[in-house]
Formats: C-alpha cells, structure tokens, sequence
C-alpha cells in the first residue's frame, strides 16, 4: 500500500540535491485556447520549486472537464497516477525513489506455525518492488535467507523473486 507520493529524482539547481518532493500541487496556466500544466516539486534541500511537464501548449477543448476539475483541485491521486505514467517520466526525464513510499500490511501473523504457507499478494498501486524484499519483511525473515529457501526449492513462485515487480503475485513456503 502506498503511504506517500515517491520521491523524484532530479537534479536541482540551487543546491545540486538529486531528490524532490511532489505534494500533488498543480499549475494550470491557461494563453486563450491553450493550456499548460504542471506538477509542483520542492527540493528537499533547499526548498526550491520545480516544474513537471504534464500538458504543453495542448488545446483546452481537447482536454476532459473531469481532468480539469482535478488539476484545479490538486488532486493527490491524480499526482501518483502521473507520476507513474512512463511518457511524463521520459519527458521530465526524472526517475523515482520509492524507498519509504510504502508498506506491507500481512493482515494478520497466522501462518508462521504452519508447515505450508499459500500466500497471493496483491498491490494497492504499482510500486516496483523486489518480492524477496516483500516476502521477507512480510514473513519476518532476513533477505538471505529468503534467497536461501529459493535456492533450494522450500520457496516457489511463478515470478523471479530478484527482479521488480509492479504486478500481483503468488508464492508458497514450506518450512
């Protein structure tokens, strides 16, 4: 589940810091029948403001009122999904740092008693995440030792468990 908008990383001119924080801030600024549009980020070093692309010069005919609704509004929502989006990404050229950005809820500690354990994982946005740091935080285990069971066969998954991951997933543990 996420617990904030991640971290973007860009270099910044007044400090040279690499990191910004996005508040889901937006400013429209409209020049008769075109519009531009931007998301806010401040530095956290210095504080200072940059500008994310998200529309150029584009048409407002062109652009849904309900879109429009939620950039006056400052939707924080509509901030993350943005930021996630790859075409905004390349054209910021930014990337992001999700470290922090977002927790594991297990709902509940009644497997570690059991001799096998199914357990389907789902996301609540796309972070990219590793499984084998999931899997480990999830069941109290250190990240070798997740490795370790992988390697030899107590830990099956349909997925890689090294790579990242943004999607659902199934594994199973047998102790």
């Amino acid at each position: 589940m996420p617990t904030r908008l991640p971290l973007v990383l860009r270099r910044c001119h007044a400090c040279a810091s690499e990191r910004f924080r996005a508040h889901g801030k937006f400013r429209v600024n409209a020049h008769h029948k075109l519009i531009d549009v931007w998301l806010l980020a401040l530095c956290t070093g210095c504080a200072a403001t940059t500008k994310l692309t998200v529309l150029e010069r584009a048409n407002v005919r062109s652009v849904p009122s309900e879109l429009l609704d939620r950039l006056h509004a400052n939707d924080p929502v509509l901030a993350a999904e943005l930021l996630q989006d790859p075409v905004l990404r390349r054209r910021n050229r930014i990337a992001l740092d999700w470290a922090g950005a977002w927790r594991l809820d297990t709902g509940g500690t009644d497997h570690p008693d059991r001799e096998v354990i199914d357990v389907a994982v789902r996301f609540g946005a796309r972070i990219p995440v590793r499984p084998v740091r999931l899997i480990a935080e999830g069941c109290g285990l250190s990240r070798a030792e997740v490795g370790r069971l992988s390697a030899e066969g107590s830990l099956v998954s349909g997925v890689r468990l090294d790579a990242r991951l943004t999607g659902d997933f199934t594994f199973t543990l047998k102790r």
